[in-house]
């Protein structure tokens, strides 16, 4: 994967790469500003179930993801039924509020823009359904007409998190980025619930930086619609959550934040420690310590 935390122009928003966060954060954001300050936004990783939420998953079904799936080889294992069943179960059993997640495969026909919808299942459902690959593979991976199939499934007043899966490179990252900025405007305004879109690189091919493209879009308002995940990297499936958490989480009594030197940052003796936290380090820091019930977290970010 490529090394994130390198020297990046002034005011770039960059996201620490997983195998570098240390526990008990899900996802550090930072952003190196002109004055040599550095901004940081950190999530801690924690479930959270949501009312009204409605899930999905879809996973990847153009051709270049038939090895992932099996193959034609009895030596060429299916990596994506396993991961499958696991991550929907989860969703079905932590978060769906309907206790079912939804899967479709995506990037089929010759165009890569046809959907095959497998249903609905409960979290025993998916545990015992073996997820082959679609009937006919795609040639072209296009991802838009995944997304408006579960956006379009969805009442505009639930809250949606849907799930993507790919081996390789999005054809359509422009009409994504697009359709997903109007997604954006009309959660800001009021027009539809929240949603979140998580894309999960899975396979030797993966475009990381196309996957860092999506997570980091900048949609014009303040919501922050993408995140990204490597399949590899996932120690837990608990970590699908870390961007569901907010300032109103509070995840303990008190706490605060010193920069790399040592010296106070932020005090949440006041307020409590949310599960979301934003804060300016001062010029040459190099990371944060997170104290918190008497225990010392550091987290190395330059």
């Amino acid at each position: 994967m490529p090394d994130t935390t390198a020297q990046s122009a002034p005011g770039s928003l960059l996201t620490l790469p997983s195998s570098q966060v240390v526990e008990p954060f899900g996802k550090i954001n930072y952003r190196q500003e002109a004055d040599g300050r550095l901004w940081v936004r950190a999530y801690i990783l924690m479930e959270r179930a949501i009312e009204g939420a409605h899930t999905g998953i879809a996973l990847d079904g153009s051709g270049t993801m038939r090895a992932l799936f099996g193959g034609r080889r009895p030596e060429e294992p299916n990596r994506v039924s396993p991961f499958a069943q696991n991550m929907s179960s989860y969703l079905a059993r932590k978060l769906d509020s309907r206790g079912l997640t939804s899967v479709i495969y995506w990037a089929l026909g010759a165009d890569g823009k046809a959907v095959e919808d497998l249903g609905t299942f409960s979290a025993e459902e998916a545990e015992r359904f073996i997820f082959s690959g679609p009937k006919d593979y795609g040639l072209h991976t296009c991802l838009l007409p995944a997304i408006q199939h579960f956006v379009g499934g969805v009442d505009s007043k639930h809250w949606g998190f849907f799930i993507f899966i790919t081996d390789g490179r999005l054809e359509d990252i422009a009409d994504v980025k697009a359709y997903t900025c109007q997604l954006a405007r009309e959660i800001q305004d009021g027009k539809r619930a929240p949603l979140k879109l998580i894309i999960v690189g899975m396979g030797a091919a993966i475009d990381h930086l196309q996957l860092e493209e999506l997570d980091n879009l900048d949609t014009g308002t303040s919501v922050d619609l993408w995140d990204h995940k490597i399949a590899d990297d996932m120690q837990q499936l608990a970590e699908i959550f870390t961007e569901l958490v907010d300032e109103r989480v509070i995840v303990a009594q008190q706490g605060r934040i010193l920069d790399s030197n040592g010296t106070l940052v932020k005090d949440y003796r006041d307020t409590g420690v949310p599960a979301l936290m934003e804060f300016t380090l001062p010029p040459g820091s190099t990371g944060f310590i997170l104290e918190i019930e008497k225990a010392q977290v550091a987290q190395r970010i330059l």
